[in-house]
């Protein structure tokens, strides 16, 4: 939940850019359609055209509309269907209607499991991280299951946050300022054993996809871990990273 001081704390172009982020994906502007005016913007949210650049910048940078000389700016979804495979997250990719998110087991700080896929510094180490489990929905079917690792001094309070049908990317940008600005991911098929057969309702040693994920923040570094199982018999999953 944002408090009120995680609001005074957000900068005045995050508070525009979060609300025409919102409108984009909500489709209140359209594929192929033009934002309001630089002028019109400034007028409407109160704020100077250097902070309406700065929010109109970062939407360009999150894909989700491109700047053309003597037009302005204009919405161009480069969000895809599914989209597991982006940057931009499963909620996203679905749309937050469509997810529903249940956290299996309360969130802990704890020491990173042994063995972790991935290299660990040793400030991440001795630091520990905040462990976070996850089931995804779609269309009352489960199609993941996640774990996910952030470094624990990073993000004070993250653990008592109620994630409960909430995207870790907008608590993340919204609360934290962190924005995902890329990764790397290995991907492979596995059999499911016992906890994934059940979660899926699939049988045992059916095959599911299985998905490291690494990724990289806007703070130097710093970097968040996934563990993704994916049910992919109803979804093809496809995007960019």
């Amino acid at each position: 939940m944002t408090t009120d001081a995680d609001e005074r704390m957000i900068p005045h172009y995050r508070r525009v850019y979060e609300l025409l982020r919102r409108q984009i994906l909500d489709e209140t502007y359209a594929e192929g359609s033009l934002l309001p005016s630089e002028n019109e913007l400034c007028a409407r949210h109160g704020v100077t055209r250097p902070t309406i650049r700065h929010a109109l910048d970062a939407l360009v940078n999150d894909g989700l509309i491109v700047k053309r000389k003597g037009k302005g700016s204009i919405v161009h979804r480069r969000i895809n269907p599914v989209g597991i495979l982006s940057i931009t997250g499963i909620t996203s990719a679905f749309g937050k209607d469509n997810v529903q998110t249940a956290i299996i087991d309360k969130l802990h700080n704890v020491s990173w499991p042994q063995p972790f896929p991935f290299a660990l510094s040793r400030e991440e180490r001795k630091a520990g991280c905040i462990r976070m489990e996850r089931l995804r929905r779609v269309a009352e079917k489960t199609v993941f299951y996640e774990q996910t690792y952030l470094p624990a001094a990073y993000f004070p309070r993250f653990s008592s946050r109620n994630m409960q049908n909430r995207s870790l990317f907008d608590v993340l940008r919204k609360s934290y300022h962190v924005e995902i600005k890329g990764g790397e991911q290995m991907i492979r098929s596995v059999p499911a054993g016992k906890k994934l057969s059940e979660y899926f309702e699939i049988p045992e040693g059916h095959a599911v996809l299985y998905l490291e994920r690494k990724f990289m923040l806007n703070i130097p570094d710093v970097f968040i871990y996934s563990l993704l199982y994916c049910n992919t018999d109803e979804f093809a999953l496809y995007g960019t990273f």
